[in-house]
């Protein structure tokens, strides 16, 4: 589901340019060639570890060479946890979020807080002629916006 671009920005949000958040997504994104990612048919437990072990909070779920969609810490925390599945046997496909969303490389910061915000997610997929070519969090936004210049 594609994102439409912002044509113009409420009267409240002028200031924004002052702070950031008028600066495109693809400045800030991972490029998806540096994403970690997993098989969707692989374990919760395979993908809990590669989590810890990379100190990531995401993976991209792969179908082959397609991103099907994200298994992030919170899934594992509310769809597998507490769902009490067994770790070993449930599979990343089971508790994944998808699809991705999606926002193009053009959209400003703003916009992709404002589509996590609405949307109740952490990361987009940033996305240009139907690829994904990165990947922009909460986080990347808020590290963002905290080492940019405010005078």
């Amino acid at each position: 589901m594609p994102y439409r671009l912002r044509q113009n920005p409420p009267a409240h949000h002028t200031i924004t340019p002052v702070w950031g958040f008028m600066v495109p997504v693809k400045l800030i994104m991972t490029p998806v060639e540096k994403i970690k990612a997993i098989d969707r048919d692989e374990s919760i437990r395979c993908s809990a570890k590669l989590m810890r072990d990379h100190r990531i909070s995401s993976l991209l779920v792969m179908k082959g060479q397609d991103v099907v969609g994200i298994v992030t810490d919170t899934d594992l925390a509310r769809r597998a946890l507490a769902e009490e599945l067994d770790p070993d046997r449930a599979t990343v496909e089971r508790i994944m979020s998808a699809p991705v969303l999606q926002i193009p490389p053009e959209a400003t910061l703003l916009d992709a807080n404002d589509l996590m915000a609405k949307e109740g997610v952490r990361h987009l997929g940033v996305h240009k002629d139907g690829k994904m070519i990165g990947l922009v969090s909460v986080r990347d936004v808020v590290n963002f916006l905290t080492k940019y210049p405010r005078s």
